[in-house]
């Protein structure tokens, strides 16, 4: 075996292991800790068991295990397995086996003692899965109460092995150079409005003719590689792979082998090949710089998948793929400049995933709070939170949140917590784990929406990765235990993800609305698109309008059938701004899906009251009747400086209006002076008392007629009368704290305006004579004396005083 970069710091990781539990080992892609730190543990002292090495994918799991084994010169399955969900090789001679941080974490809650083991190596920690982190915070939680002799070796990629030593109590770390081979960056760019696709097939065919060896190019998805691979086509002396989780283990082992003689290799590959993997030959990167994520949306309470730019120390392990085995070139489509913008790192999947199964596997543990376990990043508060409300509706936890019976059953099956209760409480086991397979296991049938048509696809394949998949479907419906038949796969999905069963809201079967309340998107193409009710698995996109990616038609009578229980009946009264009055309706729900509606004709007085209530409240105190005396007494209080506005009478609208409108259903309903009357029951004594002094509803002239004062006219608190009726009033007359004085419209006998004042003595002095002079050509009948002040206040023409006065 040639001599790796890791060989010269092994002797330091094997005394720091001879002597404590925990190690942190720091060295580059490349520099062989993967293959060759497990084979040199073997003969140690305190290494009498099993070692366990992570792997955050099948394919390196897998491969890892396979060139540890060619190393030795056996086959794999025997010193060197592996076991991953859909394969497993090792048998009773196995010391190391290379396994997936699912499996590892499965183990872990299966026996917390690990018995027979005596190490773990975590590989590629920096990655920061959840499985990875959580299987790391297990392991240590067992070496510190149950094995302290547990081995523990934390390995990364990074130099952040400082973060990951301080969660292990200060354990040394030990670091490699990695091996230096010459890498040359290109940074080319491209086009933005160019299709990625376009860009990587012409970079591919530029590099393959500028430098020698393989090619390996970093695409973000699956639909991707296919498209360049169309458009790539046929080159001579190439030979084209795909690399990918989809694929079968033999197309991803042809992918990792070394190519005959005369022949280079093209890998067309997602992130799966940025760590873990060495592909022999390659001296050629080409990266998009895009990656494809998945993201918790937990407005929407669904993961979606995110196209995003890859994140700095991501490029940089991609581009030192060129550089493994010799001098190497990596062609980047972003400008030099762009690389500083880009994330310096990928976020921890702890911080923005669905931990449901977390919360649940740590319940199992015996730890009612995920954050008393050591994490170098502990979970979320709020996501914390959530995952025990999703859990409490599958009845996976109690109100404490102690798993129950039915909870641990759940983690017993290797799935998440939904698929696991669909498994359960499936009536068909056999069904119900083939559903559980097909939505776990991408590609299998085809990417086609509908589930139905993919899982026919899949029974009839006959690849390996199809009948390796089917024998997972068998062995999950033996773990779920016995069941019945003649369910159908839309039930299997409904009972998964019940607030994902969808209703069609539009004749072209674009747009629909789901039991949680989510709107999702169809091609109105595709077959579902017929359909009246979809129980939907997968989405993407935005939660607002997310796009279906798999569904199974389902009948209504199976929805009514599937959620009785589920169903309300709603009595709601629908509010008319237009005409102020409500209609009662009576309504069948399944969460925010109307099942039917219809004239209720047995409404509740209370729910007609508190429509009309809301609908006054939502559009306005002009939505009222007011009278002339109920406007007035509200403009009165103002002026006294007891607020009765729009915006207090709406704050206290429940202290008012509803006595008002029992037994109505329109708003013009109110009683005549119902409102005054609320309104001074509303203001109470002490304040109406308070309006009666300062803001006085009438002025009562010197000559006893009353007049109403108007508080809201634009120059002040005004009243309109005859000025006769003020013969004799020295004084001008005020209202209110601040003695304002009333703004005095005076007219003449006829009612028509003469003069304005607000300084009636000044009035009485000065363009008095003036208006008498005028006044007594028009109306001789009536008084027009010199001194206005001093003379008697009268209504009457001088006749009738004369006769009054005899």
């Amino acid at each position: 075996m040639s001599e790796l970069p890791i060989h010269a710091v092994l002797p330091d990781l094997l005394g720091v292991l001879a002597v404590r539990s925990s190690a942190v080992l720091v060295a580059p892609p490349g520099a062989g800790k993967t293959t060759a730190v497990a084979p040199a543990l073997l003969d140690q002292s305190w290494c009498s068991g099993e070692i366990l090495i992570t792997s955050p994918r099948r394919l390196a799991a897998r491969a890892a295990a396979e060139r540890m084994a060619a190393q030795a010169g056996e086959p794999v399955g025997q010193t060197f397995g592996y076991a991953t969900r859909l394969d497993t090789k090792r048998s009773a001679a196995t010391r190391v086996t290379v396994l997936t941080e699912g499996i590892l974490t499965a183990r872990l809650q299966d026996d917390p003692e690990l018995t027979g083991v005596s190490a773990i190596l975590f590989d590629e920690v920096h990655e920061r899965s959840l499985d990875g982190d959580f299987g790391l915070a297990l392991a240590l939680d067992a070496q510190a109460g149950l094995r302290p002799d547990l081995r523990v070796v934390a390995m990364s990629a990074t130099l952040d092995g400082a973060r990951f030593a301080a969660l292990m109590d200060g354990a040394p770390v030990v670091e490699s150079e990695g091996r230096s081979h010459p890498l040359e960056l290109r940074h080319i760019g491209r086009a933005a409005e160019a299709r990625i696709e376009d860009s990587m097939a012409a970079a591919i065919r530029r590099a393959l003719g500028e430098a020698e060896g393989g090619l390996l190019a970093f695409l973000p998805g699956v639909a991707e590689i296919e498209r360049t691979a169309e458009r790539i086509g046929d080159l001579p002396g190439v030979r084209l792979h795909r690399l990918h989780g989809s694929l079968d283990p033999a197309q991803q082992r042809a992918a990792i082998r070394p190519e005959p003689d005369g022949v280079r290799k093209l890998v067309l590959a997602t992130s799966i090949a940025e760590t873990s993997l060495t592909l022999d030959g390659i001296r050629i990167v080409v990266d998009s710089g895009l990656a494809r994520r998945p993201r918790y949306d937990r407005a929407a309470g669904m993961t979606r998948l995110v196209t995003e730019r890859a994140a700095q120390a991501a490029a940089t392990q991609r581009a030192g793929r060129a550089a493994r085995q010799g001098p190497g070139v990596a062609y980047r489509l972003w400008e030099a400049a762009a690389t500083a913008g880009m994330p310096r790192f990928d976020q921890a999947e702890i911080l923005e995933a669905d931990l449901s199964a977390l919360v649940l596997a740590c319940g199992l543990w015996g730890v009612a709070d995920p954050r008393a376990l050591k994490w170098i990043d502990a979970p979320p508060e709020a996501a914390v939170v959530e995952a025990r409300a999703r859990l409490r509706t599958l009845g996976a936890i109690d109100d404490d949140g102690r798993p129950t019976a039915h909870g641990r059953r759940i983690a017993a099956l290797p799935m998440t917590p939904r698929l696991a209760h669909m498994l359960l409480k499936a009536g068909d086991k056999r069904l119900a784990a083939e559903v559980a397979v097909l939505l776990q296991e991408r590609g299998l049938g085809g990417a086609d929406a509908d589930l139905e048509l993919r899982l026919r696809r899949w029974r009839g394949d006959r690849s390996a990765k199809a009948e390796s998949a089917r024998g997972l479907a068998k062995r999950w419906a033996v773990m779920a235990g016995r069941g019945g038949s003649g369910a159908t796969i839309a039930e299997c999905v409904a009972l998964a993800f019940p607030d994902r069963v969808a209703r069609r809201r539009d004749a072209s079967g674009e747009r629909w609305v789901s039991a949680g309340g989510r709107g999702f998107k169809l091609d109105a193409t595709s077959p579902l698109a017929r359909a009246e009710w979809l129980a939907v698995a997968e989405t993407q996109g935005m939660a607002a309008g997310a796009r279906i990616l798999s569904a199974a038609t389902i009948e209504p009578g199976d929805v009514e059938a599937m959620f009785a229980d589920r169903i309300e009946t709603r009595r709601t009264a629908a509010f008319d701004a237009a005409t102020g009055a409500v209609q009662p309706v009576r309504e069948r729900r399944l969460g925010a899906i109307r099942l039917s509606s219809g004239p209720d004709t047995q409404a509740d007085p209370a729910v007609l009251v508190a429509a009309l209530v809301d609908g006054v409240r939502a559009h306005g105190m002009a939505s009222l009747p007011w009278s002339e005396s109920a406007r007035a007494l509200r403009t009165r209080a103002g002026f006294a400086g007891i607020p009765l506005d729009d915006a207090t009478l709406r704050e206290r609208i429940d202290d008012w209006l509803p006595p008002l409108l029992a037994g109505k259903r329109r708003l013009d309903a109110i009683a005549p002076g119902a409102l005054t009357e609320a309104l001074r029951n509303l203001l109470g004594w002490d304040a109406m008392r308070q309006v009666e002094r300062l803001a006085p509803a009438d002025f009562t002239s010197p000559a006893g007629s009353t007049h109403a004062i108007d508080y809201g006219a634009e120059a002040g608190p005004t009243v309109e009368l005859r000025v006769q009726a003020l013969f004799g009033l020295a004084t001008h007359p005020v209202v209110g704290e601040g003695r304002v004085p009333l703004v005095l419209s005076l007219t003449s006998p006829a009612g028509r305006p003469i003069q304005t004042t607000r300084d009636l003595p000044g009035f009485w002095q000065g363009s008095w004579k003036d208006v008498a002079r005028e006044m007594r050509g028009r109306y001789p009948r009536h008084p027009w004396p010199d001194d206005p002040a001093g003379a008697a206040p009268t209504l009457r023409t001088k006749n009738a005083d004369a006769r009054r006065r005899s």
